[in-house]
């Protein structure tokens, strides 16, 4: 079947482009604004709407990842080992505290009021932003992880943990003391992201290996019964197949549907629930690196950015899609029943 339609454009591309691989990017839950990490040792601050560069901060390593506060303020972590808080509206940062190793992964619970942090030195830590400067008075616990730690993703009082070894932590903040769950990842390979669903029952886990696991949190047979995987981000050359890493997962906030990102530079929107996919978008440059929908679910911030999953190359320039979305690529397709014989 041809559509009339050509292909949509990979969206508009912000100016002012970190200058090595992107490590992160999020929309604010207030508004368009884009905070984007980096290996150039930068955090960024975009309008994405105006397509203009707000702010810009410097790191004393590569940037790992980043996450909003508010609109004012957001969170680092970076490769020199620190937790950073960086305030937009003064330009100033100061240093939440340290971690032994690299800091992988961070977010921000609205719930618990805490900065969570991963790292590669196998622990997790929550600080407090509301205390003054300084480690003593910010940390309120460290908790070690079974390996290092690649992903983190919360929702409501729940944190999920992908760790090394394709281990996964289930947490409840209001009591860290030890995991709610302990699981094994049911893909074969290493987790590159994993990401809560927005009504809180389960999460999406995937692999360098082109394959997708829906997982749910509740372990009752009929909850576990729901739980699969799938392939996506794969191709077929010479009668073989040849499989990418998925690097990045987004949940649609209005509809739960969800994007992945690869390293074959597609975008695909799956529907999760009827197990299938809504849309793939053209090509990207290069490799995605990270993905993210706005609060609305109006626009989708595509890191279009090499991953280094070959080694050093030559590789295209690393830059910041922004595109409308759709609703026609993103809202769950009603399911048809065939009519009853008369």
């Amino acid at each position: 079947m041809t559509s009339a339609h050509p292909p949509p454009a990979p969206g508009r591309e912000l100016s002012n482009p970190p200058t090595d691989g992107i490590s992160n990017l999020r929309f604010s839950n207030h508004s368009d604004h884009l905070l984007v990490s980096s290996w150039d040792k930068t955090v960024r601050l975009y309008d994405a709407s105006a397509d203009s560069l707000r702010g810009e901060f410097m790191h004393g390593g590569p940037v790992l990842d980043c996450c909003f506060h508010d609109d004012s303020s957001g969170f680092s972590a970076s490769a020199d080992n620190t937790v950073r808080r960086i305030v937009f509206s003064h330009g100033k940062e100061d240093i939440l505290g340290k971690h032994d190793a690299p800091v992988r992964c961070i977010e921000y619970s609205y719930a618990a009021g805490q900065v969570i942090t991963g790292s590669w030195d196998k622990t997790l830590k929550c600080w407090d932003p509301r205390g003054a400067s300084g480690q003593e008075r910010t940390l309120v616990g460290t908790y070690p992880q079974p390996e290092r730690v690649y992903s983190l993703s919360l929702v409501g009082n729940r944190l999920v943990v992908a760790t090394a070894g394709r281990q996964v932590n289930v947490y409840d903040l209001r009591n860290m003391s030890q995991p709610e769950q302990r699981r094994e990842s049911s893909l074969k390979y290493q987790t590159r992201c994993v990401r809560c669903y927005p009504n809180g029952t389960g999460y999406a886990l995937s692999s360098v290996e082109g394959r997708v696991a829906m997982e749910f949190f509740d372990l009752s047979e009929a909850s576990q019964a729901k739980k699969y995987a799938f392939k996506c981000h794969r191709k077929s050359e010479a009668g073989r197949d040849i499989v990418y890493p998925v690097n990045a997962i987004a949940f649609h906030p209005v509809y739960g549907t969800f994007a992945t990102g690869g390293c074959d530079g597609f975008v695909n929107v799956w529907d999760g629930n009827n197990k299938k996919r809504l849309y793939q978008y053209s090509k990207y440059p290069t490799s995605i690196a990270a993905l993210s929908f706005s609060r609305d679910g109006r626009l989708l911030a595509v890191a279009s950015s090499y991953t280094f999953e070959e080694g050093e190359k030559p590789h295209e320039p690393d830059a910041i899609f922004v595109r409308s979305v759709n609703e026609i690529e993103v809202k769950p397709k009603p399911k048809v029943y065939p009519n009853p014989p008369a």
